[in-house]
C-alpha cells in the first residue's frame, strides 16, 4: 500500500498540467483522480480482507470462550470504524 501511496509522487512531476482550454481538466488532475480511485479500491479490498479475518478470529474465540465474553469484551476492539468509502458496496 505504501508503494501505491508514493506512486503519485513519481508520476506527477512528469505529467503535463493541461492547457488554458476550459474543456481540458489537465493531466495532473486526471492522474490524481485515477490515483485516488486506485487507493480507495485497494483500501476497500483490504478492509474486506480485514473483516474476513476478524470473522475467522471471532469464530475461533467463540469456540474457546463463552459467547457473552466474546461479544461484550473482544469484538468491539476488533471491528473497524463504521464509515464507508465512496464506491463501496
Amino acid at each position: 500500500m505504501n508503494e501505491e501511496i508514493n506512486a503519485i509522487n513519481q508520476s506527477l512531476p512528469t505529467t503535463p498540467a493541461g492547457s488554458d482550454d476550459v474543456d481540458d481538466v489537465g493531466g495532473k488532475a486526471e492522474a490524481v483522480q485515477l490515483w485516488i480511485r486506485s487507493v480507495l479500491r485497494k483500501t476497500i479490498h483490504y478492509k474486506a480482507q480485514h473483516q474476513h479475518l476478524l470473522n475467522e478470529a471471532a469464530t475461533t474465540l467463540q469456540h474457546a470462550l463463552p459467547s457473552d465474553i466474546v461479544i461484550k469484551n473482544v469484538l468491539p476492539f476488533l471491528e473497524l470504524p463504521s464509515y464507508t468509502f465512496e464506491g463501496e458496496d
